[in-house]
């Protein structure tokens, strides 16, 4: 776990709230301990909106309710 921290550039306890998953962790100690762990794809994931179905229904929910047509074309 050391050795983990030392890579990531960041502490021991750190380390044990980033396995804890606390959201005060910023999102570059995550980031650091994924690239330690060779797991960088997973950082793709985290911010494509298909992964993220509650996100999308809220989007979809601000989407016009119906779209007119230009007059005339």
């Amino acid at each position: 776990m050391a050795l983990l921290a030392e890579r990531a550039f960041t502490t021991r306890p750190t380390l044990t709230k980033v396995e804890k998953g606390d959201p005060g962790v910023s999102l570059g100690v995550y980031a650091s301990v994924l690239f330690v762990l060779g797991m960088t794809e997973r950082l793709a994931a985290l911010v494509d909106p298909a992964q993220d179905p509650l996100g999308m229904a809220l989007e979809e929910e601000n989407l016009p309710k119906r779209i007119r047509t230009p007059a005339g074309g």
